[in-house]
């Protein structure tokens, strides 16, 4: 009897599992599906139709006249330089928090944790402010930075879990050897990074090349404009869209962050629990 109620459980559990799976990947799949499709497709046939022929000139035009390479370089540049700037920042200041014993450690810590709370609206209107003062608008810098500055607190979170999660007597032992604290934090704990990085890197990438609030606020010129927000510039007059052209440059602006994920999906989930047991 207990058995019979443990499988019927599992029967439970793998259909539910089953039912979210599909939920979650069918809008991907119907998405690029849709890609292509022609603009009569769209019209005569429903919606949830399979395309009737590949119509690969959806993603030439998508790419030429939406202006999507320029775009889909721009995020490239803005995207990939913070998460640099986000890595090189981070790595040294949870280590520092983790390890270190200073004056206004914990102050220091419990204001980076408040930066978590501050809703992206509330900071829009005085960034852009300061942003046009000193002339930082329509600026792939400029986006780098407001992109690292709004994904600190989380990355040092995540990373000061890790460096907790490394025991003392590992620092103890490198510091009797002779090693001073760079050493210890390039040779020793470096190493042991590599699941916490490429969380705090698939993190930074996910939030980056998905902004459409702070690009489209800070950038007017279209050949600085990130693909998100080339994505509107789809919409034709009198509210007409080319349907097969948009879904293409969806699918384009979708594609990289599946890869990515895939890819680094493992290292994400092993870096989200490295800090969760001490010792």
């Amino acid at each position: 009897m207990k058995e019979n109620k443990i499988s019927i459980l599992k029967i439970l559990c793998m259909l539910v599992i089953a039912a979210l799976l599909v939920l979650a990947i069918y809008p991907v799949v119907w998405l690029i599906l849709s890609a292509f499709k022609t603009q009569n497709e769209f019209t005569m046939n429903s919606a949830f139709s399979l395309p009737e022929s590949f119509a690969f000139d959806n993603f030439i035009k998508a790419w030429t006249t939406g202006n999507m390479g320029t775009s889909f370089v721009n995020s490239l540049i803005t995207t990939f330089g913070s998460m640099i700037l986000v890595v090189a920042i981070v790595v040294p200041v949870s280590f520092a928090i983790a390890k270190m014993r200073f004056r206004l450690r914990n102050s220091i810590n419990r204001y980076i944790m408040i930066g978590m709370m501050v809703p992206v609206q509330v900071a829009l209107i005085p960034l852009f402010t300061i942003y046009t003062k000193l002339g930082w608008t329509n600026s792939r810098i400029g986006l780098i930075l407001i992109y690292t500055a709004y994904s600190l607190p989380l990355s040092v979170i995540l990373m000061t879990g890790f460096f907790e999660s490394v025991p003392n007597e590992m620092i103890e032992a490198a510091v009797i050897d002779g090693c001073n604290i760079y050493q210890v934090l390039l040779k020793i704990v470096f190493p042991l990074m590599t699941n916490s990085i490429m969380t705090v890197l698939t993190l930074q990438f996910m939030s980056s090349w998905n902004d459409l609030i702070f690009s489209q606020t800070l950038i007017s010129q279209p050949e600085k404009q990130t693909i998100q927000t080339a994505l509107i510039m789809f919409n034709g007059s009198y509210g007409q869209v080319d349907w097969g052209p948009l879904f293409a440059a969806m699918a384009i602006a979708v594609i990289p962050t599946l890869v990515l994920y895939l890819f680094l999906s493992k290292f994400m989930i092993r870096g989200m629990t490295a800090g969760a047991v001490k010792g």
